[in-house]
This record gives C-alpha cells, sequence and structure tokens, in this order.
C-alpha cells in the first residue's frame, strides 16, 4: 500500500529558522543534502539552485512535503551575471542566506595529454569559479550579520592525484586553496567555512564509473555529515572532513 506524504505543518514566524542555499540541488548529493535539512533542522528555509528546473522543482516538493519552505531557483553558477540576478532573487525571497552549500560541479575525465584548453577552462568554471562567485554574493551578508556558514563541496581528487582527471583534480585543489583563505579571513567575522571531501558516492557522478555501488557510500550518509556539522555549538568550526566508502580506498 502507497502511504500518504508527510503533512506539511504550517510554522509560526517565530519559529521560522534558518535560509540555507543549496547548489547543485537537483540530483545526487545536492538533492540528498536538501532532503536531509529539510526533514530534520526545524522551520527551514531552503533556496535550491541548478540548472535542471524540472529536477529541482522536484526536490523542492519532496523538501515542502517534509515541512520546509522551499524555492527554486535555475541559474547557472559559474556565470557571474547569473550570480547577480540569483542574489536579488533569492534575497527577496528570504531575504538573507544563513548557509550556502556550494555543491554545484561537474566531472568530466580526461588525460592532461588529451585535454584541450576549453575543457580545462569549463571544468575550472563549473567546479572552482561558481563556488567563488556565489560565496562572492553571499558571503557579505553573513559577514554583517557575524554569522553564518559555508560549506565548499571538495572532492578526494582534491587532496590526491587521479590519473584522466587532470582539469577536476585542478579545480578541486583549487577549491581546498579557496576554502583555506576563506577560512582564515571569515573565522574572526563570525563565519564558519568547511572543506568536504568525500569520496566514491552513489549519484550520477559515478554513473559509468565501473565501480559496484556496493563499493560506494550512498549519498545519504554523506549529506547527514553536513547536518551535524551544522548542528554544531558556535564554538566549533570543523575545518575540513573527508568521507571515504568503508569498502575501498576510492
Amino acid at each position: 500500500m502507497k502511504l500518504p506524504p508527510p503533512p506539511v505543518r504550517r510554522r509560526s514566524s517565530t519559529e521560522r529558522g534558518p535560509v540555507v542555499l543549496l547548489t547543485g540541488a537537483s540530483q545526487g548529493i545536492g538533492a540528498a543534502i536538501a532532503r536531509a535539512f529539510a526533514r530534520e533542522i526545524p522551520g527551514l528555509r531552503l533556496a535550491l539552485v541548478a540548472r535542471s528546473t524540472a529536477k529541482l522543482r522536484a526536490v523542492a516538493a519532496e523538501c515542502i512535503r517534509f515541512g520546509a519552505e522551499a524555492e527554486a531557483f535555475t541559474a547557472d553558477v559559474s556565470d557571474e551575471g547569473a550570480v547577480e540576478a540569483l542574489r536579488l532573487a533569492v534575497e527577496q525571497r528570504f531575504r538573507r542566506v544563513d548557509v550556502l552549500i556550494n555543491n554545484a560541479g561537474a566531472f568530466v575525465p580526461s588525460a592532461f595529454l588529451e585535454t584541450t584548453v576549453a575543457a580545462f577552462d569549463a571544468s575550472i568554471a563549473a567546479n572552482l569559479r561558481s563556488q567563488f562567485l556565489v560565496a562572492r554574493a553571499f558571503v557579505p551578508g553573513m559577514v554583517e550579520r557575524k554569522r553564518g556558514d559555508v560549506f565548499n563541496m571538495s572532492s578526494i581528487a582534491g587532496l590526491q592525484a587521479y590519473p584522466s582527471s587532470t582539469a577536476y583534480c585542478a579545480a578541486k585543489f583549487g577549491v581546498t586553496g579557496l576554502t583555506k583563505v576563506m577560512r582564515a579571513e571569515l573565522r574572526p567575522l563570525g563565519v564558519r567555512v568547511c572543506a568536504v571531501y568525500p569520496g566514491a558516492t552513489v549519484s550520477p557522478s559515478w554513473a559509468g564509473s565501473g565501480v559496484a555501488p556496493g563499493r560506494m557510500m550512498p549519498a545519504e550518509d554523506v549529506a547527514q555529515a553536513f547536518v551535524d556539522i551544522y548542528r554544531l555549538s558556535r564554538r566549533t568550526v570543523v575545518e575540513e572532513i573527508v568521507l571515504r566508502p568503508q569498502a575501498g580506498d576510492i
């Protein structure tokens, strides 16, 4: 028997929770993060961002059934003009962003001798430039309020090199450096910055990799780490977290 969706409980204005902006929210780890926050954080308001409008709206609908407010914002976060338009739209809808989860990215395998300049630039834009642009748009508000959380999604590929991952490794190593600089500058200003390094995860990024799903982590486990880190007291910052499958070093 198919069970009905959980009821949406209306909350009073005094119960309103944090505003979480999540990029790359339409599938995989991003969608799992959205669902985890919606289930577990009372009064949550979600600004969900991706390029796929239909998938994004489906994730938003799931989050609403869990009791969160959720709005879908279609944007290419590697484009400066699109990010500025996103900032204006999100601030008009929610007024502020308390938690930024920079999850958008893309993996296209390519060996060093086969990587074109265009492919390299595209990977840097999708995986590194996008995080800089979105953080630059929303972190100033956190600094003004002296409170905020930023999660930058890196990868195991941001800690060690892998063959046939030239541009991706370069971009994710860049995310590592960007996050360290942001943390050094923003910690005295009340903003916590965390770099997340997941290994092989059951998600579209790993489709066709040849790695059996049983050797990979569930996206839900990775998502739970974000929620648990966010819940820590403001006296604690998790600077980096590495997540690897128990079944293998991937």
